[in-house]
């Protein structure tokens, strides 16, 4: 995580400069066009890319970090790890279910949801054969429950 703060502050102080080089290049030349005010526009033009690029990258890492929390907080429920907080009740009825299982149904409805974004008509019957797919939803229970 250091390392794309880092890497996002790096990209964000060269574009500021950058930036700041840009314009002062423009007021030495007067406002016109030179050789020196078109290099220092270009120049900016890059390091504005390479700050969107360790955005994106910063954004990505964010997603990932919040998803596997997610995960991690949905395994916990599910399996029963997690510890009632007082003032909730756990649900009585409710047994709990292995992770694997838990794993297998998550990733079966990333897949759903990764074929409806893609504008796949036939969402529902392609999870079940898709050759990559991690789970198969034709099993009912894994066997270690």
């Amino acid at each position: 995580m250091d390392s794309i703060v880092d890497a996002l502050n790096t990209a964000y102080l060269e574009y500021v400069a950058a930036a700041a080089a840009a314009l002062e290049s423009k007021e030495l030349s007067g406002g016109q066009n030179t050789a020196a005010t078109d290099a220092a526009l270009e120049n900016f033009k890059q390091r504005w890319e390479l700050f969107r690029v360790a955005c994106d990258r910063a954004e990505e890492f964010i997603e990932s970090v919040k998803q596997r929390i997610g995960s991690e907080c949905l395994v916990d429920e599910a399996t029963g790890s997690a510890t009632a907080k007082p003032g909730q009740s756990a649900a009585p009825g409710l047994p709990p279910i292995s992770a694997v299982r838990l794993e297998q149904m998550s990733k079966a409805v990333r897949w759903l949801v990764i074929e409806l974004q893609q504008g796949s008509g036939t969402a529902g019957s392609s999870s079940l054969s898709h050759p990559s797919a991690p789970f198969d939803a034709r099993f009912s229970e894994d066997p270690t429950q």
